[in-house]
């Protein structure tokens, strides 16, 4: 049964004052904030945790950190450390970074971030040699085998995944995602809510439709609610 919990907002701002509005709005909306690497830089990332966690808010730490084991291992151990429900590292970073970091996630959630959703197939085939589905397969059994929670991937793979049962029980958060109200903007690969949730999704990464959703919707608060109806229905 989908619920508020399946929906991860994208904080993405640069300052913890432009941050609180949000925070504050949909925190009864959404089960979580993606905190990214522009408020991380801008602000820090204990002060960004730290005041998230003081408003309520569980937090997924997109770091996508991507680097040898000693570095990825120790990074994970800082970040579950502070107590966010979720981080994520790049599985380009190789199967013994991905285990160090699972190694050392303490209660934290590890996802591996697969293919991003603003790669078309055509780079997919430039940056890593195969089109974006068979490599959203490999980095998905090299994230299972590692010991990892789940994945990060396009919506677009998400049949093909739920179609492997060695993979059926990572957690699949996909960003790219777009109500058929919101605009695609720069992501490629990308689905409805409804869709996304259909097809496997456990949980949604959605920004700027809820940021600033077209004024036909309303408040972020409003299609933020539009978007747990639609997926409530679908």
């Amino acid at each position: 049964m989908a619920t508020k919990e399946n929906i991860i907002y994208a904080l993405d701002v640069d300052s913890l004052a432009r941050a609180t509005p949000y925070i504050e709005a949909l925190s009864q909306h959404v089960g979580m904030f993606k905190v990214g690497l522009e408020l991380i830089t801008s602000q820090g990332a204990p002060s960004v945790i730290n005041y998230i966690h003081r408003l309520g808010g569980q937090i997924f730490f997109d770091g996508k950190f991507d680097d040898i084991p000693n570095t990825v291992g120790a990074a994970s151990r800082a970040v579950s450390s502070l107590g966010v429900k979720m981080f994520n590292v790049h599985a380009s970073c190789g199967l013994d970074s991905i285990k160090a970091a699972a190694d050392n996630k303490g209660s934290s959630l590890l996802l591996v971030v697969t293919v991003l959703t603003s790669i078309s197939e055509t780079e997919s085939t430039q940056i890593f040699g195969a089109p974006a589905h068979e490599k959203v397969i490999q980095f998905a059994q090299n994230a299972r085998e590692a010991g990892a929670d789940g994945i990060v991937c396009s919506p677009q793979e998400l049949e093909l995944l739920t179609q492997l049962s060695d993979l059926k029980n990572l957690l699949k958060v996909t960003p790219g995602i777009r109500p058929s109200w919101a605009e695609a903007n720069d992501q490629k690969r990308i689905l409805t809510p409804a869709q996304a949730i259909s097809l496997g999704a456990t949980h949604l990464v959605i920004g700027r439709p809820i940021t600033n959703p077209p004024r036909g919707i309303g408040t972020p608060v409003d299609a933020a609610k539009k978007i747990l109806e639609e997926i409530l229905n679908c």
